[in-house]
């Protein structure tokens, strides 16, 4: 059984993930990137389409923080590509499930959703980390934001500890639809 809500949108759609922090330039495009990593070796990228964004607007626009980027790039990623985005209602309908990083995000992005029932479909990144023994576990990725490059290290082995059971996860929720049952 999967934490994941069902897809929203018309089964032959991908699936949506959302990953979300406050400014959008550390945490959620570390994730955003090693997510979209994982989907791609275990051939779901085009099953489930990986974005990120921020509560806030301050970066709108900008890369990655330049220690975030150097962190993914030292591990084998490419960070590059990604540019800062504000999270609105309308992520809502464009996302199956909204995956934030802390408890003030959780409560930030529940705060937008147009319909009671639309909370539902926001969870905890952590929910899916294996090293969470359970909901009582403190489930945020810190901010590293004010600290030092240890920080960025830290973050990016928990986000990669919980995408790999994300993705597993992931691949579990999308086996049923037309998008794979084509690719078989």
């Amino acid at each position: 059984m999967t934490l994941l809500p069902a897809a929203r949108g018309p089964q032959e759609a991908p699936y949506r993930v959302a990953v979300v922090c406050l400014g959008n330039i550390c945490r959620s495009p570390i994730a955003e990137v090693v997510l979209t990593d994982r989907l791609e070796r275990a051939g779901l990228a085009g099953r489930v389409h990986v974005r990120s964004a921020g509560t806030g607007g301050w970066h709108v626009g900008d890369p990655m923080d330049r220690r975030a980027a150097r962190t993914l790039a030292e591990a084998g990623y490419d960070p590059t590509r990604h540019r800062a985005q504000q999270l609105d209602a309308s992520w809502y309908d464009d996302h199956d499930v909204l995956l934030v990083m802390d408890d003030d995000n959780l409560r930030d992005v529940r705060a937008l959703a147009p319909h009671p029932e639309d909370s539902d479909r926001v969870l905890m990144f952590r929910d899916f980390d294996p090293a969470v023994a359970d909901s009582s576990s403190d489930r945020d990725v810190p901010d590293p934001y004010f600290g030092g490059d240890d920080g960025f290290t830290r973050v990016l082995a928990m986000v990669e500890r919980t995408a790999d059971r994300l993705t597993a996860e992931l691949a579990d929720r999308v086996a049923d639809s037309p998008l794979a049952r084509r690719a078989d």
